[in-house]
């Protein structure tokens, strides 16, 4: 068993869309409810919804969902792909082991990039 679906609440969904596919390797999967509901899926078929509720939502300041890269290499070249894009990244972290960092997508979800 294994966790193969995300739903996130988007303002704009073609700026999220465009965001997960350039990023992370998501492609655009299936189209629901008139256009209001769309779904990426990834190479190892996670599917990411994105919807647009139209409602704040509250998460606790700790919430974030994270992808994990092959190698610390990895992690150090897509964040500096990703500063040089103008994306606010913030500073690498590494221990033996592990590599991390932290951004925010269009809509302010945390994200963690790393590799361990």
């Amino acid at each position: 068993m294994e966790l193969n679906h995300l739903h996130l609440n988007a303002a704009d969904l073609e700026r999220s869309a465009a965001f997960y596919e350039r990023w992370f390797g998501f492609r655009r999967h299936r189209v629901l409810e008139g256009g209001a509901l769309l779904f990426l899926r990834d190479a190892n078929d996670l599917d990411l919804a994105l919807s647009d509720e139209g409602a704040e939502r509250s998460l606790p300041k700790w919430f974030h969902f994270g992808f994990r890269l092959g190698s610390t290499a990895e992690v150090r070249a897509m964040h500096s792909s990703m500063r040089s894009a103008g994306v606010a990244v913030r500073d690498i972290h590494e221990e033996a082991g592990f590599a991390t960092f932290r951004i925010h997508d269009p809509d302010g979800y945390a994200i963690e990039v790393y590799w361990e």
